[in-house]
């Protein structure tokens, strides 16, 4: 009764425009606007600086610049595990293959590389100098044997890998036949969101292929490496077009094509592009020595949280919380401690921790940085020397497992941890009261309390008088460096409980 209620309404209405607008032709006067109409605003909306129209021309300017890429792969090529055409799913990150397996993805790619028949691959890439520097996915091209490209005019050409960068899935290929090529450019600024934006590639093999759309958000981190900041574009993506590139209205270079979020293996409208700021930090380490060396300069960091801002009477939640800085490294010599919140790099503001990663990594080791920060609630800066990242930072591990003493007001149950067999230092966790506040944060039986408010602290008193020092300053939570039972330590704010402990 109810649909056929609302259909007669939905008829009832047309009907009436139609009435009144035949009435309007005839003269006659037109009803009342309906109560339920609204007007819209009087004054006009501004024409967008881009409006939607024709790309052909910034098409014709740049289409001769990409090309094809066709890989053949050597023995050393894993074969995908899922047997969905994406080659070296070994090489991808546990959490990056759980992405592409959650969103029916083969591999890392925009498609992923991406036709999978005779040991081989199929992507896209770019020219980016006159004699035939290219530019496409280190996922592309990993493992080949041998690589061609195709040009837009039909030229299949021999090309050889000039360098690789697997964290950021960036390669460099050169085309080996001397001559003169089309080629394009990187724009000179980051595209904002709801920029238009064209795409052109190889999906499905059928090179040339151009889609267009907008920035649909900036900074995405979808676990494909270290230093994630995709740009999420809704231009269509399908397999094939990793490495291509994504162009602005000007014809500019602002990301290269890596990846889909899809079900159906096509495109959905999440398509996920490296910056270009970060593509040319790449390539240019590349194109000079082969391969990049990142700053380092040796600190673990966790984000602010509210919490933690709250913790450490910070206004908003922002920097790069220091865990620790390792013994002897770039940070441990500037003496940056455990508790600083690193707010800048350079005068630039620092985010959150991935922020602070991006942008040291971004940095040639021995520059010279100045790095400004909060340590007790006063700013400080200190000028470090970066040093050269390790290729396999491995972070030392320190057992630990049970746990007298009480702290009410968290919800813990505390003993010194050398009492019980945990180590030299800190106050471990006895007991946990599920409904405390230290429970909703993720502290367990098992972890120790290595200090409390920036204070260490070796027995349960100790916890005590740094909880009643952060109360008398106004303090919402407190702020406590933790070590779990596997050994890693990270920073947790505790809200402070209003009932007497």
């Amino acid at each position: 009764m109810t649909l056929t209620v609302r259909r007669r309404a939905f008829a009832s209405v047309a009907a009436a425009a139609l009435v009144a607008g035949g009435a309007a032709g005839f003269g006659l006067t037109q009803p009342a606007t309906p109560a339920y109409a609204q007007a819209l605003p009087k004054s006009p909306i501004t024409a967008p600086e881009h409006p939607p129209g024709s790309f052909a021309d910034v098409v014709d300017k740049v289409k001769p610049g990409v090309v094809a890429v066709k890989v053949k792969l050597d023995d050393s090529a894993d074969d995908d595990e899922d047997g969905s055409g994406a080659p070296n799913m070994q090489q991808v990150p546990p959490q990056l293959r759980e992405f592409f397996k959650r969103f029916g993805q083969g591999g890392p790619g925009g498609g992923t590389p991406q036709r999978r028949g005779e040991r081989g691959a199929v992507g896209s890439g770019f020219i980016i100098s006159g004699d035939g520097y290219v530019v496409t996915n280190n996922h592309v091209v990993d493992h080949a044997k041998t690589v061609q490209v195709t040009l837009d005019d039909n030229r299949t050409l021999d090309a050889k890998v000039i360098g690789k960068d697997a964290k950021t899935d960036i390669a460099l290929l050169k085309i080996t036949e001397a001559g003169s090529y089309p080629y394009v450019q990187f724009g000179k600024g980051a595209p904002r969101v709801g920029d238009w934006v064209v795409a052109i590639g190889n999906p499905f093999g059928l090179g040339g292929t151009v889609t267009a759309g907008i920035v649909s958000a900036r900074g995405r981190d979808i676990g494909a490496g270290p230093y994630d900041d995709f740009l999420q574009i809704d231009a269509p993506i399908n397999k094939g077009n990793s490495g291509g590139p994504t162009f602005n209205v000007n014809g500019e270079v602002v990301g290269v094509n890596t990846a889909i979020a899809s079900p159906s293996g096509g495109s959905v409208g999440l398509a996920f592009a490296i910056p270009a700021e970060t593509v040319q930090t790449v390539v240019d380490q590349l194109r000079t020595d082969g391969k990049v060396v990142r700053g380092y300069l040796g600190v673990q960091v966790q984000p602010v949280t509210k919490d933690i801002a709250d913790g450490l009477g910070l206004d908003k939640a922002k920097g790069a919380l220091v865990d620790h800085a390792e013994s002897g490294t770039p940070a441990a010599k500037a003496g940056l401690k455990s508790g600083d919140v690193i707010e800048s790099v350079n005068g630039a503001p620092v985010n959150d921790a991935r922020d602070l990663s991006r942008r040291i990594a971004g940095l040639k080791p021995g520059t010279e940085v100045k790095l400004a920060y909060l340590r007790n609630g006063k700013s400080d800066t200190a000028t470090v020397e970066l040093g050269v990242l390790p290729s396999d930072g491995k972070v030392a591990s320190r057992g630990g497992d049970s746990f007298q003493g009480g702290q009410p007001r968290l919800g813990l149950s505390l003993a010194p941890a050398g009492d019980v067999g945990l180590g030299d230092e800190g106050v471990a966790v006895m007991d946990v009261d599920p409904d405390g506040p230290a429970a909703a944060k993720g502290i367990a039986q098992g972890d120790v309390i290595l200090d409390v408010a920036g204070t260490s602290v070796s027995k349960p008193s100790d916890v005590q008088a740094q909880i009643r020092a952060a109360e008398s300053n106004g303090r919402k939570a407190v702020l406590m460096r933790v070590k779990s039972a596997k050994g890693q330590t990270r920073f947790v704010a505790v809200a402070l409980s209003k009932k007497e402990g």
